[in-house]
């Protein structure tokens, strides 16, 4: 039977954890409203609470960052799980388009918060590991785990998995800075014409080894 100090200490944790929430609901608020630049008192007043809480529950200023990152990371990974066409997983030509139009019409619809998710904290606490390249690498085993149910070997998959997002996350930085001059679609079919070309040339080559021997 679970003791009364132990009922306390899993209903503050959970209100601990719910208030959490609030916060970085609040952050993703302020930086809609006041840009990727927004500042703690903005997002204080945003949340209608004061500095002293948000450093109680995320330290400091990088500590808030990791958290709005994890938020976005799961918001993302989610969205590409139901944007990618999982019907084709050996169409790479489509998976690039399917992925790259996905992501890139993500930023257009929150470009504030995808500038402040990439543009890391500078000079207040420590971050440690990169929460940016955490993301990246995470959005890279989800295609890599798409090309590995398609058939290609393990290593490839691994390899072309992460290959692919970091070409489309350079083509949207470039894409965000420029002020997105191009529609979404566009840019993603720029991208499927690049790398496409390139995946059916490996296919060929594999099917006139595999003749060969």
């Amino acid at each position: 039977m679970e003791s009364r100090a132990d009922g306390r200490d899993t209903r503050w944790a959970e209100h601990r954890l719910q208030r959490r929430t609030e916060l970085v609901e609040s952050t993703l608020r302020a930086i809609r409203r006041q840009g990727a630049t927004v500042s703690l008192d903005e997002i204080a007043a945003e949340a209608g609470t004061s500095k002293p809480v948000i450093y109680r529950h995320f330290g400091d200023r990088p500590g808030l960052y990791r958290a709005v990152v994890e938020k976005t990371a799961q918001f993302i990974l989610d969205d590409l799980h139901a944007l990618v066409d999982r019907e084709r997983p050996d169409d790479l030509s489509a998976l690039v388009r399917d992925l790259a139009n996905g992501y890139l019409q993500l930023v257009q619809r929150d470009p504030e918060i995808y500038r402040f998710v990439m543009t890391p904290p500078q000079g207040d606490g420590d971050l440690g590991d990169d929460p940016v390249t955490g993301l990246t690498m995470r959005i890279g085993e989800q295609i890599a785990d798409l090309l590995r149910a398609g058939g290609y070997d393990a290593a490839r998959a691994d390899t072309w998995g992460h290959a692919l997002v970091g070409c489309v996350r350079a083509a949207t930085d470039q894409w965000i800075r420029s002020g997105m001059p191009r529609a979404a679609e566009a840019v993603a079919t720029d991208l499927a014409d690049l790398l496409g070309p390139a995946f059916r040339t490996r296919d060929l080559i594999s099917t006139i080894s595999e003749e060969q021997r």
